[in-house]
C-alpha cells in the first residue's frame, strides 16, 4: 500500500494589515505552516504604531520567509510594484480603517481606504490570477438587526455607520469579482475579537 505524503506545498501569501492584532497572528500561523508571507501595513495611528512595529520585529526574529512592506492600500504604484515582484497564491485582506465611532468623524477616509483600497486589491488579484482572497468584513454589517443569534442569511442592508457601509460595499465587491471573474472570495464577519496583542 502506497503511503500518502503529508507535506504541504508552500505558497506565497499576502497579508494586508499584517502588523495588527489579528494580522500578526495570521502571519505567524502561516509561517508556522511553512508558507512564505509578505505583509503590507501603513502603521496608521488608530492602533499604537509602536505595538505594530513590535509585532513585526517579533515575526522577523523567527527567521522565516517573511517580508514587511510599509505602504498604503491607496498607493497603487506600491501595490503594482509588489504584485509585479511576487506571484501570490492567496491574499488575506485584513487592512482597513476600523471603528464605528471614528467613521462618523471621517466618513470619506473610510470610503477611500476600505472601499477604494479593496477595489484596487481585487483588481490586482484578478489581473495576477490569485487563487483565493479572504476579506475581513464585520458584524457591523448587520446594522439594526434585532434578531439574536445572528445568521449569515440575515438581511444586511440596514447599516448605521460609515464603517458598516464601507464593509457592506467590500462584500458587494467580493461578490462581483467572484461572479464575473470566478475569483474565490471568502468574507469573514468578525464580531469582537480579543486576545494577546490587542490594544
Amino acid at each position: 500500500m502506497k503511503r500518502q505524503s503529508s507535506t504541504v506545498t508552500a505558497m506565497n501569501f499576502l497579508v494586508t494589515g499584517g502588523a495588527g492584532f489579528i494580522g500578526s497572528h495570521v502571519c505567524e500561523r502561516l509561517l508556522d505552516l511553512g508558507q512564505s508571507v509578505w505583509t503590507l501595513d501603513d502603521l496608521n495611528s488608530f492602533y499604537d504604531p509602536a505595538i505594530k512595529q513590535q509585532n513585526i520585529r517579533d515575526i522577523q526574529s523567527k527567521g522565516k520567509p517573511f517580508e514587511f512592506i510599509q505602504g498604503d492600500l491607496l498607493d497603487l504604484e506600491t501595490l503594482k510594484e509588489l504584485f509585479g515582484s511576487v506571484r501570490f497564491d492567496q491574499i488575506i485582506h485584513l487592512a482597513a480603517r476600523a471603528g464605528v465611532r471614528p467613521s462618523l468623524q471621517e466618513p470619506a477616509l473610510y470610503q477611500r481606504v476600505n472601499v477604494e483600497g479593496t477595489t484596487q486589491l481585487l483588481e490586482l488579484a484578478r489581473a495576477s490570477k490569485v487563487k483565493k482572497i479572504t476579506i475581513a468584513s464585520s458584524s457591523s454589517v448587520y446594522g439594526i438587526n434585532s434578531k439574536v443569534p445572528f445568521s449569515e442569511d440575515d438581511p444586511i442592508f440596514s447599516a448605521i455607520s460609515p464603517y458598516a457601509a464601507s464593509k457592506l460595499a467590500c462584500e458587494a465587491l467580493g461578490h462581483v469579482y467572484h461572479h464575473i471573474y470566478g475569483l474565490d472570495v471568502v468574507m469573514l464577519r468578525f464580531f469582537t475579537a480579543y486576545g494577546p496583542r490587542q490594544r
